[in-house]
């Protein structure tokens, strides 16, 4: 527990202020009568399915005094941010002995997390830590980030995934439409991404399988299948719930500017 609150404490600590563009009235957002966002509206479309533009969060679930000390708008993280297999005993971890030796040596050195180092978290992480942004057209998908994360684009033309990929850290994205669900996959990941901050690795045979669906205005549900043969024995999953953000947008993220927590950490 102590060397999770550790990774956290360097995630939190090496983030930009919550997202919020100060006086701005969204006029697509629909209003109660009090003229606060109904996030319980119908979902948008756009050419006749749900348009999953907007600026999202994922649901919190990990709340700490010593985040709050820190940096107060940014205490609560997902709880999935912090370990991908929180809800089940370490033993029971799908690992192979590869990817144990690697979390045993990440656990040991904290500092080396990939925030930490203003390198991108990458996916899921991209879309756990802070909030995320989706831009919706005919053609693809653009996700940015709130976090030291490269623009995604999730191609939605009819393209497959490329055969022998470049490996990249954010890897290479292809979605489809399965009703009203957004069925996103990736492949060409790099091996230096962390899965989560107490540092679960994946390999570049790692691939992803996303699953969007926009339920009502303000709530998606998202499932996220990994699938690594290299270092897992078998693939998981991650369900969440992430929530519209209203009236707000991203901030600017420079991570080296004016950075001073990561000499304080363990060696």
């Amino acid at each position: 527990m102590r060397r999770t609150t550790t990774f956290l404490l360097v995630l939190v600590t090496s983030l930009p202020l919550a997202a919020q563009w100060l006086g701005h009235r969204d006029p697509r957002i629909p209003r109660t009568k009090n003229g606060t966002a109904n996030l319980t509206a119908p979902a948008p479309r756009l050419n006749g399915k749900p348009d999953l533009t907007g600026l999202w969060e994922a649901a919190r679930g990990v709340r700490d005094k010593q985040f709050a000390a820190l940096q107060i708008d940014s205490y609560e993280v997902s709880k999935e941010a912090g370990n991908i297999f929180g809800n089940i005993k370490p033993e029971e971890e799908p690992l192979r002995p590869e990817a144990a030796a690697i979390l045993r040596q990440r656990r040991a050195s904290p500092a080396e997390y990939t925030h930490a180092r203003c390198l991108p978290g990458s996916i899921p992480l991209a879309m756990l830590v802070l909030t995320f942004k989706m831009i919706q057209t005919p053609q693809e998908i653009v996700m940015l980030s709130e976090t030291a994360d490269p623009p995604r684009q999730i191609f939605i033309d009819g393209r497959s995934l490329p055969k022998d990929p470049e490996p990249s850290w954010m890897g290479n994205s292809v979605g489809r439409w399965q009703g009203d669900t957004l069925i996103v996959e990736t492949n060409g990941l790099n091996d230096k991404g962390w899965i989560d901050a107490t540092g679960h690795p994946r390999s570049e045979a790692m691939k992803i399988t996303e699953r969007y669906q926009r339920r009502d205005f303000g709530h998606m549900n998202l499932e996220i299948i990994f699938d690594d043969p290299k270092y897992y024995t078998r693939p998981f999953t991650l369900k969440t719930v992430v929530t519209l953000v209203p009236d707000s947008d991203l901030l600017e993220y420079v991570c080296a500017e004016n950075e001073k927590d990561r000499i304080h950490l363990p060696k």
